[in-house]
């Protein structure tokens, strides 16, 4: 086996944890994570197919926390910019609702710098999932992440979204919101003058994709 790799840029194959033996397929330009997603270990070997059968363990989406999800859906019920929203908790103090307006054909969720949603959590995969418009409606797809894609707790391969629906990405939980009448005035990422979040009330999402938070 190779020396602790944790920490470094890797070439494409497989990895595991020797603290639980999560298994993780890298391809060109992946790095391994800080942690491993499975337990949290630091200490990762290259995978050989001569060594004994390894365990791919999955991270399950988080339980629903009631109280969290109130506070989500209260921000949702503040939208005033007729659109499609993602609403969920900023990653730099774990508290702040969040707001992304869904506008482009496709919007990458991901730990990717280049993700229009970003987390940057061991959980979540560099590409996790994808939410495209297509003509009858937004769709989310599990782009091809290690922990999948869950949908109101099934996991999905795509799904069409509907108002309502929570959408969970390793830890992290984002409710989308689809909202078509006005209401009182909030700041919102993407959105013009006329439909934006409450003013200093809530925070603003970042076409620069800056990193958000967990649902956890």
């Amino acid at each position: 086996m190779d020396d602790d790799l944790s920490g470094t840029m890797a070439e494409t194959g497989s990895f595991r944890c020797d603290d639980c033996g999560y298994l993780m397929t890298l391809v060109r330009q992946d790095a391994l994570p800080d942690a491993c997603p499975g337990c949290g270990g630091l200490h990762f070997s290259r995978a050989s197919m001569f060594a004994s059968a390894l365990t791919m363990v999955r991270i399950p989406p988080p339980p629903p926390d009631p109280a969290r999800s109130a506070l989500l859906r209260s921000v949702a019920d503040d939208l005033a910019h007729p659109g499609s929203y993602l609403v969920f908790e900023r990653e730099d103090d774990g508290v702040t609702p969040a707001v992304h307006l869904v506008s482009r054909e496709w919007t990458r969720i991901g730990r990717s710098l280049a993700a229009d949603v970003r987390f940057d959590d061991p959980t979540v995969s560099r590409r996790h999932a994808l939410i495209v418009r297509q003509p009858d409606g937004l769709r989310v797809l599990d782009d091809r992440s290690l922990n999948g894609v869950f949908v109101n707790g099934r996991r999905i391969e795509w799904r069409q979204l509907r108002d309502g629906d929570e959408i969970a990405v390793g830890c992290h939980r984002l409710h989308y919101v689809e909202t078509v009448a006005t209401r009182r005035r909030l700041p919102v990422d993407g959105a013009d003058d006329r439909g934006a979040l409450a003013e200093g009330r809530y925070g603003q999402d970042d076409d620069r994709a800056p990193s958000h938070g967990g649902l956890s």
